[in-house]
């Protein structure tokens, strides 16, 4: 490749990276053609993107994205390909679908970046199935306020009903 080309290529890696707030960095090496191509349909299906990258035009691509991408330096050995997604979770749910279905331990996690957080090691891949996205965890916040708020009116009303049918039976009386 010539370096013009691999310029370019770094620069719109680099792009991708700037602009992504969840990308995923795996071991996808020792897949057939026929495993790689699932795992690019499911990717697919579930709008995740996947690209093969060497691990020195993604560390330069990282360099030139303006963030400081040095705590995941380190994971950028042997074969890589990076998941770019939209949801923080997804891409853990993916890989760990993946596996179960081709009885396969590839693609190995070795790290993300996750809104301005790092995950690295494969025991981190868990609790990132796992994350809530940030509309769930508001939507769980907003439950939570809501329901002081409920029982309090619940009991208003509930009493109100009450002190209405004693004052209506006084009155008769």
């Amino acid at each position: 490749m010539r370096k013009e080309d691999k310029n370019q290529l770094i620069n719109v890696l680099a792009q991708q990276i700037k602009g992504s707030n969840y990308f995923y960095v795996t071991d996808a090496s020792d897949l057939s053609s026929e495993t790689t191509n699932q795992l690019r349909r499911l990717c697919f299906k579930q709008n995740i993107r996947i690209k093969m990258v060497k691990n020195s035009l993604l560390k330069k691509a990282m360099e030139r994205s303006g963030r400081d991408f040095s705590p995941l330096y380190d994971v950028l050995n042997g074969h890589t390909a990076i998941f770019f997604s939209e949801t923080g979770s997804a891409p853990a749910q993916l890989i760990q679908d993946f596996r179960q279905r081709t009885k396969n331990p590839k693609p190995l996690f070795k790290g993300a970046y996750i809104e301005e957080s790092f995950y690295v090691g494969e025991d981190q891949l868990d609790a990132l199935a796992h994350l809530k996205t940030k509309n769930e965890l508001i939507g769980d916040i907003i439950s939570l306020l809501q329901s002081p708020a409920r029982n309090v009116i619940s009991a208003l009303q509930s009493g109100g009903g009450k002190l209405a049918g004693i004052v209506k039976t006084l009155s008769e009386k």
